[in-house]
């Protein structure tokens, strides 16, 4: 139904949408526009029905009163999240092949590894890491301190991540050892869903984060995976989360980017290493690793 259509009361105003598009701008940093209008009024109008609002109006009054706890619902609404196992997996690949046995000849002396993935929407990508370090180290496992943070804004995704339970049709394109290995089936109530094995969970902390706040943790981290992420930022926002990513990286850290992704053409804080696969470049002074 086009939105000429639609009823009054049911109807997404220039006004509330002007309004809606600050409010995410203003609390998450995602810029929306015209073209998002319909998406907008799609994932919206279920949150009003949920709430039994008679219009988008009354909705975006909701969203105006300091005392009212729906912004979490609305940002979860609002956002994106597309993902699945090994996504984009040249990633994958760089990281079995080069990046994870270079790190662990030049960092015996750390016996530390940490991987921050910056946007981990329903948890495919940080247990995809998991399966890869353990793949590629399994001796070194136990021994070394291997560590995966996975943040995302949406505490809804984040709930899904944490229980590591996917529909059965989510692994269907891995391969058979992965599946056996890695995933256990569900029966009765769980009848065709799986599991993510504690195997791979031990490995993982997942944490909800607005990437335009404070970051909480010291870092720095070897790789930072932020993919797909930059496309729905402004280019100011985009050139300082990748400040930030940089001071997060140990000289030489990896930072890869989602397919439709790169940096600014003036770029020189980083070396290209391969298709939206970028590293800290390792002349500068800091110390590759914290203290602690």
């Amino acid at each position: 139904m086009g939105s000429n259509e639609r009823a009054p009361e049911h109807s997404l105003s220039e006004k509330d949408f002007r309004f809606i598009c600050k409010l995410v701008y203003d609390g998450t940093g995602i810029v929306l526009n015209e073209r998002k209008q319909d998406m907008v009024y799609r994932r919206l109008m279920r949150r009003t029905r949920d709430l039994k609002l008679a219009s988008f109006n009354e909705y975006c009054r909701l969203l105006q009163d300091d005392n009212n706890d729906e912004f979490p619902n609305f940002v979860n609404a609002i956002t994106t999240n597309l993902t699945s196992f090994f996504r984009e997996e040249h990633h994958f690949d760089y990281l079995c092949e080069k990046f994870i046995p270079q790190h662990l000849s030049q960092y015996k002396h750390t016996h530390k590894l940490r991987i921050w993935s910056a946007a981990c929407s329903t948890g495919e990508e940080p247990y995809s890491l998991a399966m890869t370090l353990i793949k590629t180290a399994p001796a070194l496992i136990k021994s070394w301190d291997m560590k995966i943070l996975a943040t995302d804004l949406d505490t809804d995704v984040l709930s899904t991540a944490r229980s590591g339970v996917y529909k059965s049709e989510r692994i269907k394109d891995l391969s058979k050892v992965d599946r056996n290995k890695w995933f256990v089936n569900g029966s009765g109530a769980n009848n065709g869903k799986v599991k993510v094995s504690d195997e791979l969970k031990s490995l993982i902390t997942f944490k909800q984060l607005n990437l335009l706040d404070e970051w909480p943790m010291r870092g720095p981290f070897d790789v930072i995976l932020c993919r797909n992420v930059l496309i729905y930022f402004d280019r100011p926002t985009q050139a300082k989360l990748i400040q930030r990513y940089h001071q997060m990286l140990r000289p030489g850290g990896v930072l890869m980017l989602g397919h439709s992704e790169s940096l600014p053409k003036d770029n020189t804080q980083f070396a290209t290493l391969g298709r939206t696969i970028f590293a800290k470049h390792s002349t500068s002074t800091e110390q590759p690793y914290a203290q602690g």
